[in-house]
This record gives C-alpha cells, sequence and structure tokens, in this order.
C-alpha cells in the first residue's frame, strides 16, 4: 500500500491506499442529486486525461490543439488541467484544510472551479480538491505535481485480477434501493455505448437475447438503430468464464479490468472488435445470478430456478444512457475523426 506526502513538506495527506482502475462514472452523476464517495476506502486511482481549470472554448483552442489534449471533435470547451490526476475517497485525505477563498460551487457543496481548493497543513502549499456538489461523486482529487508517493510499509492485499469479476460480490445491480435505475449503470452504459458507436462502423446492431437485450436494448436504440439485414453487426457477451458457443460475434462486449481499466480480449484472438464495459455491470449481465429468495430444492433438476417469486425491480421508464458520459467518450475516441462517424456525431450534438 501507498501513502502520497505533500511535496514540499513531506507531511501524509492519505491513510495507505491501494491503486485500482478509474471508475468509468468518475466524472458523470446525476443532476441536482448528492452522491457518495466515488472511491471505496483504502484505495486510489489515476485519470490520465487532463482534468479540471483552466478550460479553453473550441473556438479558441482549434482542432489540433484539441487533439493533443485528447479531445477530437467539437465541444464547447476543452480542460487544460493536469494529466494523472489521483483521486481518493474524502474519508482517506489527512492533513489538508480547505482554502476558503476557492470553495465555490453550485448549490449544495463545492465543484473545484477556481482550482485546487485544499491545502497541506504542513506548509501551506496548494495540494489537493475537494468535490462534492449536486451531480458529482465525492472526491478529493490530488494535484500530481504536488505529491509524492511514498510505501506506507503496510502489506497490500491480493491485487485484483480477472477471477474477480465472476464473484458474486462484484456485481452491480441495476436498480437503486429507491427504485430508480443505478447511476452508476446509466453512466456505464453511456461510455460502452460511445465505443460501439465506433465499433460498429455507423451499421444497425443486433443484441444478444437474454439481459443485455432486456436492460441495454432501449439505451442501445437511442444511439444505433437495431437491425438485422446483412450490414448489421452482431454483439454477444464476452469475457473470463464465459464458453464461447458458435460463430464469434462481430463485437464482443467485455469487462474492464478491474485494475488496470484495460478490456478483457479473447485469447489468441487479436482480430476481435471488443467493446468495453465497467465489470460491475458487465458481471451482473454474465452472472445475474438466482433472484429467488428461495433456493431451487426437491425435485428440480440442477441449473432450474424456481417460477414463482417477483420479477426483480425495474423503473417505470426504460434505461438510458448518461448523454454526457456518452458525448465526452465519444470525442475523445481518435476515429471519431473518420468522415464516417464525424457526420454521425455532427448531426446528433446540440
Amino acid at each position: 500500500m501507498d501513502v502520497f506526502v505533500c511535496a514540499g513538506c513531506r507531511t501524509e495527506l492519505t491513510a495507505p491506499v491501494s491503486r485500482v482502475a478509474l471508475p468509468v462514472h468518475a466524472h458523470h452523476g446525476a443532476w441536482e442529486e448528492l452522491h457518495p464517495p466515488l472511491m471505496a476506502p483504502a484505495t486510489y486511482a489515476v485519470d490520465p486525461l487532463p482534468g479540471g481549470p483552466p478550460w479553453r472554448l473550441w473556438g479558441d483552442v482549434g482542432s489540433e490543439e484539441a487533439a493533443r489534449q485528447g479531445v477530437y471533435a467539437p465541444v464547447y470547451s476543452v480542460s487544460f488541467g493536469a494529466r494523472n490526476r489521483i483521486v481518493i475517497a474524502p474519508g482517506d485525505s489527512r492533513s489538508m484544510t480547505l482554502i476558503l477563498d476557492k470553495c465555490e460551487g453550485y448549490c449544495r457543496g463545492v465543484d473545484g472551479r477556481a482550482g485546487p481548493n485544499l491545502a497541506c497543513e504542513g506548509c501551506g502549499r496548494a495540494v489537493a480538491t475537494r468535490m462534492d456538489d449536486c451531480g458529482m461523486w465525492q472526491t478529493v482529487w490530488l494535484e500530481p505535481a504536488a505529491v509524492v508517493r511514498r510505501p506506507s510499509g503496510l502489506p497490500a492485499g491480493p491485487k485484483p485480477d480477472w477471477d474477480d469479476v465472476q464473484h458474486p460480490e462484484h456485481r452491480v445491480p441495476p436498480v437503486e434501493p429507491d427504485g430508480s435505475w443505478s447511476r452508476r449503470w446509466e453512466a456505464a452504459v453511456g461510455v460502452a455505448l460511445a465505443h460501439l458507436v465506433v465499433a460498429a462502423e455507423g451499421r444497425p446492431v443486433t443484441l444478444p437475447a437474454g439481459p443485455v437485450a432486456e436492460l441495454l436494448g432501449s439505451a442501445v436504440g437511442g444511439h444505433r438503430r437495431a437491425g438485422a439485414g446483412s450490414d448489421a453487426r452482431t454483439v454477444g457477451l464476452a469475457g473470463p468464464g464465459i464458453r464461447a458457443i458458435g460463430p464469434r460475434p462481430d463485437v464482443l462486449l467485455v469487462p474492464r479490468h478491474p485494475l488496470t481499466g484495460e478490456p478483457w480480449r479473447p485469447p489468441d484472438d487479436e482480430a476481435a472488435v471488443v467493446v468495453p464495459l465497467d465489470s460491475g455491470v458487465w458481471a451482473y449481465l454474465a452472472y445475474p445470478g438466482e433472484t429467488s429468495p428461495m433456493p431451487a430444492t426437491g425435485v428440480l433438476p440442477p441449473g432450474v430456478l424456481r417460477d414463482d417469486y417477483p420479477l426483480p425491480p425495474r423503473p417505470r421508464r426504460l434505461l438510458t444512457s448518461h448523454y454526457r458520459a456518452y458525448n465526452d467518450t465519444l470525442v475523445r475516441l481518435s476515429a471519431i475523426r473518420t468522415p464516417q462517424l464525424r457526420r454521425y456525431y455532427d448531426a446528433r450534438r446540440p
């Protein structure tokens, strides 16, 4: 495990933490809602993309400079903030105090619009940004130039691997306790759909029957038309523990690695076209599990589930993708510069 210390005076600024993949919903919450912490306790993640202020308008930046910032299609503004910022749960922060004249926000908290708003208690250096306003996951973002990573001296637990995504506890249910769609699902679906638009190359797509079609069908239909003609791209679920049956689909929905964030790839098949999906969401689609409060017992054959219990909860509206998660991901995929996909983007952006 590691701790992050102030680059100026070496004051410890975090509890011992271990690195995991950056959650795909890190920058995408639900408007006018208070959110829980983004990161699990004792974990941290690194965002390789520029984030936060200063922001510059697309018209002032131009396409070439925007591309160097990782944005390949027109947007309102482009971030010129630091790369490789480190995010932790607020409860894992130590020895930092708010910079009161930088604590602006929209209505219910602080949103980091003025830059770093946390200072090291040891030397007063600005080292991090607390964000917890409505529509934001609660986070503390450490500035990479202001902190140094050091070993904590504590033993690290086992590193998460592909086996972890097959465990029941890794699944993320699609419905919140209040009966609404999961905010994590909405963002994860938006990110995956942006990759699917690129993978399908503008063609219609056909989803596999079962949980994928039932849960994602409406969201996919909002961005890619369904179809079964000769030009349609077939989509299938693939990943650790799933045995391939029949011809390989044109596009594979696969999990992201829980530690590196890299998409799973089928062994010895470099030509496979994959669309990465949040591993918790993927795990629910791949291993939905038993939903009955009573196990199948007695004369029921192995693998047969009871059918005398209510169906899983479903909100009143169909699942849709988070628009900003979808759009922000799409403009950061370099393939959006191809003429066909650029026409697709220009026809749909506000």
